[in-house]
């Protein structure tokens, strides 16, 4: 679904991103992984074209998009979750939905299918986002990037600031997005045991380059917690 070929970024004269290469496949859950300040997050924008890269290529669904911008990312299919949420806080749930259709039709309806994998999200519709708390939020944010069916969806930390129960929802609501197998998921966190418990394949990166990679079962026995723990 996607595939990503030694793409090269650079802030001012810092090289963040070196030849990174990955790939996503429907079904599965890749997990990156690594300390604050390796280039996660950088990665996850340039994947979504929200800052440039120098080389390399980023084909989606087979096709080349380095070059497209993000709101033609966004309708070729690629669904993403920003770190520390991004909710229209003086919106309502509804409309912080809507937002992710807003590039469909006004009379597209949201799929009642948010309210069954989120069903308090139904509960405070017409609630304002600032008014939820933090996991709320959460929840709202991987909903509203859902709304469009994304064939891809990117998370940046997720769990974040969450309290645990509202982590059990979320990491339940990954694993069944990515079961149905019309889906890939590529889930960037800090978080270890909520990773090695989602991931079918992980990634680790370090000053921007991967130093690891491989299967999920796998990840215990390579000694994935050593390479990232702090």
């Amino acid at each position: 679904m996607l595939n990503v070929k030694n793409i090269n970024q650079y802030y001012g004269g810092s090289h963040i991103l070196r030849d990174v290469s990955l790939q996503t496949q429907l079904g599965k859950v890749t997990v990156l992984l690594g300390r604050n300040g390796v280039g996660k997050t950088t990665l996850l924008k340039s994947l979504m074209g929200l800052v440039p890269i120098k080389t390399g290529s980023i084909e989606f669904d087979g096709k080349l998009i380095q070059s497209a911008t993000p709101y033609e990312r966004a309708r070729a299919g690629m669904g993403f979750v920003p770190q520390g949420r991004e909710i229209f806080a003086r919106l309502t749930v509804e409309e912080n939905l809507r937002m992710g259709l807003a590039y469909k039709s006004a009379s597209t309806p949201i799929p009642s299918e948010l309210y069954e994998l989120f069903p308090v999200l139904k509960q405070m519709l017409h609630r304002r986002g600032g008014d939820l708390s933090g996991g709320q939020q959460q929840q709202l944010a991987i909903a509203r990037a859902l709304a469009a069916k994304p064939k891809l969806l990117i998370l940046d930390e997720p769990t974040e600031g969450i309290q645990p129960s509202i982590i059990k929802d979320i990491g339940r609501v990954i694993r069944m997005l990515a079961d149905r197998g019309d889906m890939a998921i590529l889930l960037v966190e800090q978080y270890y045991d909520f990773a090695e418990a989602l991931a079918d394949d992980y990634l680790v990166m370090e000053r921007g380059e991967f130093i690891g990679r491989g299967q999920g079962k796998d990840m215990q026995a390579n000694g994935v917690r050593q390479m990232v723990a702090i």
